[in-house]
């Protein structure tokens, strides 16, 4: 039953990648729709891709070990994505209208007044570089969901969940981006606020789950977190500040990442801007806490050692432990969702930098439209190869640390690109 519920899931995707190829008529709407999205779409699409794995992995597991000190997550990410929409989306997007920008580059460089293409390769050459390096180790996330949840081998999972992603981008483009996207976060965001339920109905109730964590660490249920040395040192210290506002620090990130911000070009008109920030804002409330949630009434049902040592388990195993097979299958599709959201995103943000920005702009201006999109779907392709061999190559190499460092080393070089000069 778990795997007729991927399966279906594989489906719809597939179905919508068939379906947005048929919207695709020129490179504008492989790359941004034709900048006629609504802000729904636009404020899911957003959401979805920016919340990978680590959303359902990472902040459970948090969640699991720190209790309610994790809210200060959600705080920052609250602030930071109702930042960007509030203070750069509007501006964003007027400026790339008026500039007729298509991609994030096309922007900076019309922005910054920029005519012999320094500012665009230099953009360019980054979003080529490391987005297959963050994608692929995305790759291996799905390898390790599929090995997780179905006891797949790792490479078998990472073939069958990258071939999916690969052949509705390829064909959608954007649009295919955008509409698996909604389905996606919609799925997310469902599955987070829904296992909080069942887990706690599991448990008898909130007296129960204080109980249980009162036995546990008491510190679990503070804002300042446990304590370094012990279950009874928890305490509000330079240390407990700071590692909050690190946490809170967290949505910074979103206020000049190239994969969002080209959904803020994407959207029809700037009166789809406060609907857009008020769904976005909902959507993170709502996923954030669900997040934290599964893992602080995790932490009142499965011990350590039930979790392997590992916190980041804790939703796969409620979710198996909890719930029926096909249920649970709907969260393997969650958890590949949130994978497969990010690295579309970031395949087709590469891609139109590797055809819009150098391709087109620098080396051929007068290619017709239809060649180019012939270029385009070559690309991603090409791009999405690169990807995938990276993502085997980090399983091949270190298994245990290897995602983590490659993701650092591959959001970092992006970050670093774009985030100041964007601001």
């Amino acid at each position: 039953m778990k795997l007729l519920a991927v399966a279906l899931y594989a489906g719809i995707l597939l179905l919508i990648g068939y379906l947005a190829s048929k919207r695709v008529k020129t490179t504008r709407d492989y790359f941004v729709s034709g900048k006629n999205l609504g802000f729904f779409n636009v404020a899911f699409s957003a959401r979805a891709t920016g919340e990978s794995a680590w959303l359902l992995l990472g902040l459970t597991g948090m969640g699991y070990l720190v209790g309610v000190q994790a809210f200060w997550v959600v705080l920052g990410e609250v602030l930071g994505v109702c930042g960007a929409w509030i203070l750069m989306a509007r501006r964003f997007k007027r400026l790339t209208d008026r500039y007729d920008s298509v991609t994030v580059p096309d922007y900076l460089e019309s922005r910054l007044r920029d005519s012999g293409n320094g500012l665009r390769l230099i953009a360019a050459f980054s979003l080529i570089v490391f987005v297959p390096i963050y994608a692929g180790a995305q790759v291996f996330a799905t390898g390790t969901a599929f090995h997780a949840f179905l006891g797949w081998n790792h490479y078998a999972g990472a073939t069958v969940g990258f071939a999916v992603v690969m052949l509705y981008i390829t064909q959608g483009g954007f649009t295919a981006v955008v509409w698996s996207d909604v389905f996606q976060g919609s799925l997310m965001v469902i599955g987070l606020v829904a296992l909080p339920l069942v887990a706690l109905s599991h448990i008898g109730g909130l007296s129960e789950v204080t109980s249980a964590l009162q036995a546990i660490d008491p510190h679990l249920l503070s804002w300042h977190g446990p304590g370094e040395d012990g279950p009874s040192t928890g305490d509000w210290s330079t240390s407990t500040i700071v590692s909050i506002l690190g946490m809170a620090a967290i949505g910074i990130g979103f206020l000049g990442s190239p994969q969002v911000f080209v959904r803020y070009i994407s959207i029809k008109n700037e009166k789809q801007i406060l609907p857009g920030m008020l769904t976005a804002g909902t959507w993170t409330v709502l996923a954030d806490s669900g997040a934290v949630l599964v893992g602080i009434f995790g932490r009142a049902i499965y011990s350590p050692d039930a979790l392997g040592g590992n916190a980041d388990n804790i939703l796969p195993e409620m979710a198996q432990g909890l719930l029926p097979a096909f249920a649970a299958g709907l969260f393997i599709a969650m958890v590949l969702s949130a994978i497969m959201s990010t690295i579309d995103s970031l395949l087709v943000v590469a891609s139109s930098a590797g055809v819009r920005d150098y391709w087109q702009k620098c080396k051929h201006p007068d290619m017709s439209d239809k060649k180019l999109m012939r270029v385009t779907r070559m690309v991603t392709l090409g791009l999405s190869l690169l990807s995938f061999a990276i993502g085997i190559g980090i399983m091949m190499v270190d298994k245990e640390n290897g995602v983590f460092w490659t993701i650092i080393f591959g959001w970092s070089g992006i970050a670093a690109t774009f985030c100041p000069t964007v601001i």
